[in-house]
């Protein structure tokens, strides 16, 4: 008897229809969404329509929150494409699939097998059961956390900028989940460098771009074990010490090198999040072999990626090669940080960046899902935690 053989249309869709694809898929039909949006007349300040590579590009960064840019967010945008952008921010920060995993449960109190295991690679569930839970937790610990930086910011622009209170809480709203979301994007031309003396706007930003880059699973255990070090998970552990030693090293290196530069010769005009790129938390990886592939594969393909893209820019451009490799690095590590050459990057180089930034954002899930697709069936397994990797 011959083998039953399926339609080559259902195998496709059945393939489409994996959570890593709907994730890809969905992030992809965001961006199309936000470039159209972005791309109306009434999204600019001057009422023309914005060019369709400016448009994408700007979408691109902001559901992936980067931050970079091609032209200035606060000058060109309209208040309608200032809000595209921030809604743009929101969803790629909580994740497409978070937000729809919680309008599911709102609407139906049912939520489907492929549901939650989009949602449970969104999210960076361990378990299948957890899903509904995070998706609540992690959405209601976002708009809480948004809401109380936003508070601060708000009410220092108030008091100590004499902002109005509308266009106060409007700034402190926007920065507030820019800022939470590590996407980097500002309303001012020299992004947040006016503040770089100020405390309450630097540190209400710190702390908002530190929280936010931890990940909602670390975020998570600390809440329910913060007198218990000992109880805290390996991911947990290893992410707390990767950070803290990048802070410190990355403060006292920036520190060292700037000492003798005056005034704000060694300012950035972009502030960048701490969670881009590769996750702390893989770096560190161990237990079984595979999760050791993973990560190695993860590592080898990201530098492939870099390098690739930083040779073809070479080639387009004729900056120096600390210059292209900066804005490369940032673009796939989706931290935004510039040294101000995005916008006069030929067109070319700026589609590069795009892809570069939505690999960036969904690549590592995507790779290490595939892999993981490959493995073979294990009869047994130790116990062990599994530090997120990619």
């Amino acid at each position: 008897m011959s083998p039953v053989r399926r339609p080559r249309g259902s195998l496709v869709l059945e393939r489409f229809q994996h959570p890593a694809q709907v994730v890809v898929s969905g992030f992809a039909v965001v961006i199309a969404a936000g470039t159209l949006l972005l791309s109306l007349p009434q999204a600019t300040e001057s009422g023309d329509a914005a060019h369709w590579r400016d448009a994408l590009f700007t979408a691109t960064s902001a559901v992936c929150v980067t931050g970079l840019i091609t032209v200035d967010t606060g000058s060109y945008w309209s208040s309608f494409g200032e809000v595209v952008i921030l809604g743009l921010i929101q969803v790629g920060g909580l994740g497409l699939m978070t937000l729809a995993t919680l309008f599911a449960i709102l609407l139906s109190r049912r939520l489907g097998l492929r549901a939650r295991m989009a949602a449970q690679l969104e999210t960076k569930t361990m378990r299948m059961t957890d899903v509904r839970r995070v998706v609540r937790q992690v959405v209601v610990f976002s708009l809480v956390s948004e809401a109380l930086i936003a508070a601060v910011l708000t009410v220092r622009l108030v008091l100590g900028y004499g902002e109005p209170v509308g266009r106060a809480l409007y700034l402190g709203v926007f920065h507030a989940v820019s800022a939470f979301n590590n996407a980097g994007f500002a309303l001012w031309p020299d992004n947040l460098v006016r503040f770089a003396a100020d405390p309450w706007i630097t540190l209400a930003i710190c702390a908002a771009v530190i929280v936010g880059g931890l990940g909602f699973p670390v975020v998570f255990d600390l809440a329910r074990n913060w007198r218990r070090p000992r109880v805290w998970t390996v991911l947990t552990r290893v992410t707390l010490g990767m950070t803290a030693v990048l802070l410190a090293g990355g403060m006292l290196i920036l520190t060292a090198a700037e000492w003798d530069k005056p005034g704000d010769a060694g300012r950035s005009a972009h502030a960048g999040p701490l969670a881009g790129g590769l996750r702390v938390g893989g770096h560190a990886a161990h237990g079984r072999v595979q999760h050791q592939r993973q990560a190695m594969a993860i590592v080898l393909l990201s530098l492939g990626l870099v390098a690739s893209v930083t040779f073809a820019l070479l080639t387009l451009t004729s900056y120096s090669l600390d210059q292209v490799l900066f804005e490369v690095t940032s673009a796939f590590g989706t931290v935004g940080l510039s040294t101000g050459i995005t916008a006069d990057i030929p067109a070319g180089g700026q589609l590069l960046l795009i892809g570069l930034m939505f690999i960036g954002r969904i690549g590592p899930l995507t790779f290490a899902t595939a892999l993981a697709l490959r493995e073979r069936a294990q009869r047994y397994e130790l116990p062990e935690e599994r530090p997120i990797v990619g």
